[in-house]
């Protein structure tokens, strides 16, 4: 019989986040709901008046800024109800209200970007040389930029409220992918029948035995394959809607109108791309080496994951796994380590898999809150990578939430893998450094390879598949389940080689990742390890000036671009340097494996 899931009531406490930090009560949830409903209608009194006086300008903007920092904890509150157990209709229902009420402050509040815009240049410059206007004055500068791609204010409301009749693509695909999907039971090393969930197919990927690796790879894609043209309708609808507010806003592109969200110039995304693909043959070689180094006269995408190392594997409980992140971050400073325990201790973390939880892991901040993180811990060395890569990520939110005002403390996306990878780089390279036998050495290497397999080399991967169907979608190209599927194939071809044979289960991977649900998302979790590769090499090496940066980035929330930010950490992402100099740490670990 098939081992199931524990039910959520089966957890540990200490191993379950605490939402009450956030709202304490069902009593405060609803109150607080409720005065964010009475206030929505409070926007009106602000309409018409925006460009009267600086007095009228500055209290919308206190208003607004107070109002979406309720919206803001109500809609973390709810997703991460929900994400607890995808199944429960009370939490699915309180996320559809939260965002029912986000899109009526929205639509309600549209008249004011237009009439901003309308204030005359000299006016807009006394009011931003004002002391009433020193917190929004960068929050100004930045909407005065996008002047362009403005429209009228009733356009501007037509807009506000369309998005509740166009956002159906990604919550349709997250119940499917975490609700109702189900996946067949497989046959795990000891003949025992397993369900497989998105979970356990990971740790499947892993197992020493090839069999159980190829039986869990064509199961999970067999689920895939039997929805895979409603697949592809949703990303096609989830790509169409992007298409048309790009179109609308007289972008040239979608990915214009994505990056110019995060201030980051088109040429960083082809820098990546080209840079990847002039040091293609180093992920050849390590697809090679790693075919030879296995004995196999066929490697498969099911073999890309096993450890190279025989007696890797070895489990990773969660608790030593809180330990060893511990005493890897020690480069960071005592004051660091010591609110990465307190997250640890405090339950800021939901570790476990359960039964309707969401797959994967993320960070989430709330300000005036500690920041949460979701995890499927799965006592393994890959899992206990995730948890140093997502508290990264807290440790961000932590720090730009205690130096900036609400205004500035949500840091661009951009900037958000830094943080995490430089945790994942400092981890690894401490494992390395500890590690007592050449065997161990070997395994904490082929961590670090995979880390640039999976980030570098991957990620971008997704986002030149993303560029390709979303020029598709934008030139009027149907994106069928085939041509999807067709895209992808040669994609692995040409990103791991002639020594990969591509099943053609692989083929239906780009059905299975959230983030193409966030359009041109990925491409930041390669240039985001770059520079975090970089970091951290500098840090280990005893570079104070990059160590005293790096805390500067940490508490600049957006304050700066984020191109900016990293310039602190002496970086400069407008040059292709940072991602050559990743690519060369790649070969350098290329040949240290070889030679140990």
């Amino acid at each position: 019989m098939a081992k199931e899931l524990r039910k959520r009531s089966e957890i540990e406490e200490k191993y379950k986040w605490n939402l009450e930090d956030l709202i304490p009560s069902g009593e405060a949830l609803t109150a607080l709901l409720n005065d964010v409903s009475k206030r929505i209608p409070e926007y009106e009194k602000f309409r018409g008046k925006l460009g009267d006086s600086e007095k009228d300008l500055a209290q919308f903007l206190i208003f607004d800024e107070c109002l979406d920092e309720k919206l803001s904890r109500l809609f973390a509150y709810a997703q991460q109800k929900s994400d607890e157990d995808t199944s429960i209709g009370e939490f699915q229902a309180l996320v559809s209200r939260v965002q029912n009420l986000a899109r009526k402050a929205m639509a309600a509040s549209s008249y004011a970007e237009p009439e901003i815009l309308a204030i005359p240049d000299e006016t807009m410059e006394r009011y931003l040389k004002s002391e009433e206007f020193t917190l929004y004055r960068k929050q100004l500068e930045r909407l005065l930029a996008k002047k362009e791609h403005m429209l009228s204010g009733p356009e501007e409301q037509i807009l506000a409220q369309s998005m509740e009749a166009t956002q159906g693509a990604s919550a349709i695909f997250n119940l499917f992918n975490n609700a109702d999907l189900k996946f067949p039971a497989v046959q795990d090393e000891n003949g025992e029948w397993v369900e497989l969930t998105h979970g356990r197919y990971s740790t499947f990927l892993e197992n020493s035995s090839r069999t159980v690796r190829r039986d869990a790879f064509h199961a999970y894609y067999s689920a895939y394959r039997q929805f895979a043209n409603t697949v592809a309708a949703t990303l096609e609808s989830n790509i169409r809607q992007a298409c048309f507010y790009s179109r609308v806003r007289r972008y040239p592109s979608t990915r214009a109108y994505y990056l110019s969200e995060n201030e980051i110039p088109e040429t960083v995304y082809d820098n990546l791309i080209e840079a990847v693909h002039s040091h293609m043959d180093l992920l050849h070689r390590y697809v090679s080496m790693r075919k030879r180094f296995m004995g196999l006269d066929e490697l498969h995408v099911y073999d890309l994951y096993v450890p190279l190392v025989s007696d890797s594997g070895k489990s990773c409980p969660y608790e030593e796994a809180k330990r060893l992140i511990a005493e890897a971050l020690a480069p960071l400073g005592e004051e660091y380590v010591k609110t990465v325990k307190q997250g640890f201790e405090n339950r800021w973390i939901d570790v476990y898999e359960n039964q309707g939880k969401r797959s994967g892991g993320y960070s989430n901040s709330v300000y005036g809150v500690h920041p949460y993180v979701l995890l499927s811990y799965d006592d393994t060395l890959s899992s206990a990578m995730v948890v140093a890569h997502e508290m990264g990520h807290s440790m961000h939110s932590w720090y730009s939430n205690a130096n900036q005002p609400y205004t500035y403390s949500g840091y661009k996306i951009f900037v958000a893998e830094v943080a995490s990878t430089c945790n994942e780089a400092l981890f690894l390279r401490y494992l390395m450094k500890q590690s007592k036998t050449r065997e161990e050495k070997r395994e904490m290497i082929n961590q670090f390879l995979e880390r640039f397999r999976l980030v570098m080399f991957r990620q971008t991967m997704f986002a030149e598949f993303e560029l390709f169907v979303h020029r598709m979608a934008w030139e009027g190209t149907p994106l069928t389940k085939d041509l999807l599927c067709r895209i992808y194939h040669d994609l692995n071809e040409q990103y791991f080689g002639k020594d990969l044979t591509v099943d053609s289960d692989i083929d239906y991977e780009w059905a299975r990742i959230p983030h193409f649900y966030r359009p041109f998302y990925v491409y930041q979790y390669a240039t985001g390890f770059a520079a975090a590769v970089v970091i951290s090499d500098r840090i280990l090496a005893g570079d104070q000036e990059t160590l005293e940066g790096y805390f500067r980035f940490l508490k600049g929330g957006c304050s700066m671009t984020p191109v900016e930010l990293l310039r602190l950490c002496g970086i400069d992402m407008e040059k292709t340097g940072v991602v050559e100099e990743a690519l060369r740490v790649f070969e350098e670990l290329l040949d240290e494996f070889e030679a140990v």
